[in-house]
């Protein structure tokens, strides 16, 4: 089975208690609608970290990650929480120039992927990584004329007219990170893909989740093309009618992938800096990590064993090509509001 990283974290939880007098007994969570906040085997283990500190954790729900750092940016010194998970590479910098975090990366990062870290810019650690790709339904091309696209210049060909669903960027971290793929994969000419893609019908929603179960064809929708993630196949796999299909229900478009790194953070105005920096070394362990694919169907970033099926099913590309933080600080805004007018 596939090892993805190399951590080391014992003990590191271990001693807060008797390193913090004034130790609080609770924590809150900030994360987004997708994160599976009960009755998970990721509940099972921030209950692991109660048990080993005496800290409680409480999740909060901030909707869809674009909504969840925009909430953040305007609370900025006054946080709703005292933790973020799921901040990632498309957002973090709008995040860092408002100084949402206290800088704190955990010294587990030193046995992660160096360009991971790197990313997190000495501010935030990361926890996964996954890619935001194009899927399709392998059963309504099985049943239609059409092959599904190879490609992303395949996706603006009449052929494809009115198949596609995508999320808005302005709303949408999957949203944003196909927007970015367009923009490194096309150059200069992206607003004219994207006027193409308008004209072929594309359908905008405002996020993932309104794509996939809505939108989407195994859904019951009408759009057998949608942007998800790398590591949808293998949730359709487990969650379908055979868990033991030799090929996945879905599949990827590996020309349209995007690579996309979550971050965790100390939110900056936190009452409970000391525990919160405690609880992010937790969510790096291997206790706490072993639990991401299952539930989260990202990659961690802890050396810790996939289950057989991400290793059969899961599209993992070699070398996705990416935009750093900077690069897209300096264009987000642009291109966005290039988008909006494109799209109307």
């Amino acid at each position: 089975m596939r090892r993805i990283a190399v951590i080391s974290l014992v003990g590191l939880v271990a001693g807060l208690t008797a390193g913090c007098s004034d130790t609080n007994d609770e924590l809150t969570l900030v994360t987004y609608s997708s994160f599976p906040a009960s009755d998970t085997d990721l509940n099972d283990a921030l209950a692991m970290f109660t048990d080993q500190t005496g800290i409680e954790v409480n999740i909060l729900n901030a909707g869809d990650a674009g909504t969840m750092v925009t909430k953040a940016v305007l609370a900025s010194g006054n946080p709703e929480g005292d933790v973020m998970w799921g901040v990632d590479n498309t957002l973090l910098s709008r995040a860092t120039a408002a100084d949402v975090f206290e800088p704190y990366v955990s010294p587990a990062a030193t046995s992660f992927d160096a360009q991971l870290v790197e990313l997190g810019g000495e501010v935030v650690t990361p926890v996964d990584f996954g890619d935001v790709c194009v899927n399709y339904d392998r059963e309504w091309f099985d049943n239609s004329e059409l092959e599904p696209p190879a490609s992303l210049d395949e996706l603006v060909d009449p052929t494809y007219a009115d198949l596609l669903a995508v999320q808005h960027p302005g709303t949408s971290s999957p949203g944003l990170a196909f927007l970015l793929s367009t923009i490194v994969r096309v150059g200069d000419h992206w607003t004219t893909y994207w006027e193409d893609l308008v004209a072929n019908g594309v359908l905008i929603t405002n996020d993932w989740e309104e794509a996939y179960y809505g939108a989407f064809t195994r859904a019951g929708g009408d759009r057998p093309l949608v942007v998800s993630y790398g590591s949808s196949p293998p949730f359709e796999v487990l969650y379908g009618d055979d868990p033991n299909a030799t090929v996945a229900p879905t599949g990827v478009i590996e020309d349209t992938c995007y690579r996309q790194i979550e971050f965790a953070g100390v939110l900056r105005g936190t009452d409970s800096p000391d525990e919160a920096r405690h609880l992010i070394d937790f969510l790096v362990s291997t206790e706490f990590q072993q639990h991401i694919p299952l539930n989260l169907y990202v990659f961690p970033v802890a050396d810790v064993e996939l289950d057989k099926v991400f290793v059969d099913h899961a599209v993992i590309p070699e070398t996705p090509p990416a935009l750093t933080p900077t690069e897209i600080d300096a264009g987000r805004a642009t291109w966005v509001e290039l988008w909006a007018d494109i799209t109307g």
